[in-house]
């Protein structure tokens, strides 16, 4: 399935994991574990946060895939199925064929 990873970071925690160099390595870690077909980095309500589309292939990797954002940076995270344009059409087309 695919899904959006939403991350708000906590300011203290990523100041921290700036300064010691831990940040770009924690994010290429998870970059690196869900391949994401997007990925986008900025502020959200002040706060750094990160945004990642990939596909979950099991629910129960979302511990081991979520865990660092928890401990290195103390993030907010959300996890929410999405779809692209192709998903949307061959959703509709269902819906269409439907009785």
């Amino acid at each position: 399935m695919r899904v959006m990873l939403r991350a708000h970071m906590d300011t203290v925690a990523t100041n921290e994991s700036v300064r010691t160099g831990g940040m770009p390595q924690a994010i290429r870690s998870l970059m690196d574990r869900v391949k994401p077909e997007a990925a986008y980095f900025g502020l959200h309500e002040g706060v750094r946060s990160c945004w990642m589309v990939f596909d979950l292939q099991d629910s129960s990797l979302m511990p081991s895939l979520m865990e660092d954002l928890f401990l290195e940076f103390n993030a907010e995270v959300e996890v929410a199925p999405v779809m692209n344009a192709e998903d949307l059409v061959k959703g509709l087309a269902a819906l269409k064929s439907s009785p």
